[in-house]
C-alpha cells in the first residue's frame, strides 16, 4: 500500500471501521431473530469491533513514532551537512570582520576624529 503522508489513510482506516460497524448493526436489525438475540449480536461485534479499532489506532501511532524518528535522524543529518557546507564561508568572513579596525563611534570619536581641513571639531 503506498504511505500517504497527510494522515488520509488514517481517517480512511476509521471510515472503514466505522462503515464495517455500521453496517453490521443494519445487518443484525434486518435479520430474522429474536430482540435478546440481536441485541447480543450488536454488543459482541461492538466489542470485537472496538477492538479492531484500538489495535489499528496503536499500529498507526507506532508508525507515526517511528517515522517521527526517521524524521529527527533525518533533520540532524541535513543540519551537519548544512554546517559543513557553510563552515569555510563562515570563518572567512568572521577572519575578514576580525581584520577590519573597528570604526569610531559617538561624540567622541568626532571630536577626536580630523575634520576634512585637517582639523579637529
Amino acid at each position: 500500500m503506498s504511505e500517504n503522508r497527510d494522515g488520509s489513510f488514517g481517517w480512511f482506516l476509521f471510515g472503514f471501521l466505522l462503515g464495517g460497524l455500521v453496517g453490521a448493526a443494519i445487518a443484525l436489525a434486518y435479520a430474522p431473530e429474536k430482540g435478546e438475540q440481536v441485541r447480543e449480536r450488536l454488543r459482541e461485534k461492538g466489542i470485537e469491533l472496538q477492538g479492531r479499532a484500538q489495535q489499528t489506532v496503536g499500529q498507526v501511532r507506532e508508525r507515526l513514532t517511528e517515522l517521527g524518528r526517521q524524521a529527527q535522524v533525518q533533520i540532524g543529518q541535513v543540519r551537519e551537512q548544512v554546517l559543513q557546507a557553510t563552515r569555510p564561508s563562515v570563518e572567512e568572513a568572521q577572519a575578514k570582520e576580525e581584520a577590519r579596525p573597528a570604526p569610531r563611534r559617538g561624540r567622541r570619536a568626532r571630536r577626536a576624529a580630523p575634520s576634512e581641513e585637517g582639523e579637529t571639531a
